[in-house]
């Protein structure tokens, strides 16, 4: 082995794939590799929560074969590893819940097997919070996953193993689920990029609660989509595991998404949003999109602070909290979901806070969520037209950096601290997911900053519907004229 440990470590996957091809490193060696990296490492961050690594390593030896006849594919001999509900046919699938824990599938995941079918090597999986219903990453099968910038507080939720694994050089590309901000938060807290893509890009067969057989369908929230460290790697990925299911959509459709609007950044026209109606923004995070914005401007962007085409976000946030608990109630445990329905019928009609809307969507009917969606129409028609004055949307992924551990219950009862204040934890967090969840639009979230303490800050992008390319290629300009993901400091080589 020629290649330079911290290039192991940290490499791109453009750059491993070039040292495999160049025999610098066969795939045997890079999983090895990653696996003592993992072994010395995790221990203390707890990522890697579902080991595979047998199976990878005859992947690897399987991958070295085909690189020894010249074989290219995307990405052949790349460790890789999945958010812990993703189906892998022998590996335990639970969502976190100490129900499920003998579970196992017989099959994988679509997504899965696009990525073994591109030459991945499935190492593993990474850990959640138990029904995915958090902003950390814990529950009672695996315990608690820190952050690798600062162990004492989380890595994000739920896709918190993902973004952790990716900060402590664990593999160059994870591949996460996002209903409410899943994707964008860890990416945030941990200091990658990821992408949540348009809604149904990506098929979600094989990404269901146990023991639900993996059928195709389209979620009404929820996507799955790629992290990395580059974002490069993001649209790599993408192109990798998007794609209609060919049992069902991928009879009559295919994928022939449009190429990024923009080249450059000068080109590009963007909105930049700071603030929210309902919710203050941390002023670590202000500030940070505050200079980006001026970056932006210098660089010959076209930025814009306010528009008049910019849908009310107070009420669209609500609409949101109403979807989403609709969306996610089936995942609820019989306890949790008869406290939301009690919690909802002590609500009057007048009241418009978060909580009553988020309570609400816990007992929605069909008729009333058909008036929902309605509504939801409307609001992505003027996102549509917003589009057309503005390439992109520069948005928070969250309020504040990540933040200390906090497993108390009951959940509804905690509270986040932004800038010496407490606000509802639920509210602070969730309400930053929408509106690309709410109209299913494309999100990238990437690293822009770190605090004065050492804390990574990012931004998510918001763009088009299905013009997932051009919210990649953006992330892609601001990391390559203002630097991108940098190695936490105890754990650079």
């Amino acid at each position: 082995m020629t290649a330079n440990a911290a290039d192991l470590d940290y490499g791109s996957i453009s750059a491993l794939s070039s040292s495999l091809h160049a025999r610098k490193v066969s795939a045997s060696e890079l999983l090895e590799h990653t696996i003592a990296r993992i072994e010395a490492l995790d221990g203390r961050i707890n990522a890697v929560v579902v080991r595979d690594f047998d199976r990878a390593r005859d992947a690897a030896r399987a991958a070295d074969a085909a690189l020894g006849r010249g074989e290219r594919q995307p990405l052949l001999g790349i460790p890789v590893t999945m958010k812990e509900p993703f189906n892998v046919a022998g590996l335990p699938t639970t969502w976190g819940f100490p129900h499920f824990r003998d579970f196992q599938p017989a099959e994988d995941a679509l997504v899965v097997s696009r990525l073994k079918a591109a030459g991945a090597i499935i190492i593993g999986k990474t850990n959640i919070p138990i029904g995915l219903r958090d902003f950390q990453s814990y529950n009672e099968i695996y315990g608690t996953t820190n952050n690798p910038w600062d162990l004492g507080r989380s890595p994000g939720g739920s896709s918190g193993g993902c973004g952790a694994a990716l900060a402590a050089g664990f593999s160059p590309l994870s591949i996460g689920s996002d209903i409410g901000g899943s994707i964008r938060v860890p990416a945030h807290f941990c200091g990658v990029f990821g992408h949540k893509p348009s809604l149904g890009l990506v098929p979600l067969r094989g990404y269901s609660l146990p023991p639900a057989p993996p059928v195709p369908g389209r979620g009404d929230l929820a996507v799955v989509g790629p992290m990395a460290r580059s974002a490069a790697d993001l649209a790599l990925a993408l192109d990798v595991i998007a794609g209609p299911d060919e049992t069902r959509d991928g009879i009559g459709y295919r994928l022939a998404l449009p190429a990024p609007r923009h080249d450059e950044l000068k080109n590009f026209r963007i909105l930049v949003v700071d603030t929210h109606p309902l919710m203050p923004t941390g002023e670590a995070v202000r500030s940070v999109i505050g200079r980006l914005a001026e970056r932006l401007e210098r660089s010959g962007a076209r930025v814009a602070r306010a528009s008049t085409s910019l849908p009310d976000l107070g009420d669209s946030a609500r609409l949101y909290m109403n979807l989403l608990n609709a969306a996610r109630s089936p995942r609820l445990t019989p306890a949790a979901f008869a406290e939301a329905q009690a919690l909802a019928a002590t609500l009057t009609s007048e009241d418009r806070s978060l909580e009553a809307e988020r309570a609400r969507g816990w007992g929605m009917n069909h008729r009333e969520w058909l008036a929902i969606d309605a509504t939801r129409l409307q609001l992505q028609q003027k996102w549509h037209e917003l589009f057309r004055e503005f390439d992109a949307v520069i948005y928070p992924a969250a309020a504040v950096p990540a933040f200390p551990h906090d497993q108390s219950e009951p959940f509804d009862a905690r509270r986040l601290d932004i800038d010496g204040a407490l606000h509802p934890y639920a509210d602070a967090c969730f309400i930053w997911a929408d509106p690309a969840s709410t109209c299913g639009l494309p999100a990238t979230a990437v690293p822009i900053e770190r605090t004065a303490t050492g804390l990574p800050i990012g931004v998510q992008i918001i763009g088009p519907y299905l013009e997932d390319r051009t919210t990649i290629a953006l992330a892609g300009l601001i990391e390559r004229e203002f630097g991108g993901f940098m190695p936490p400091p105890a754990l650079a080589g």
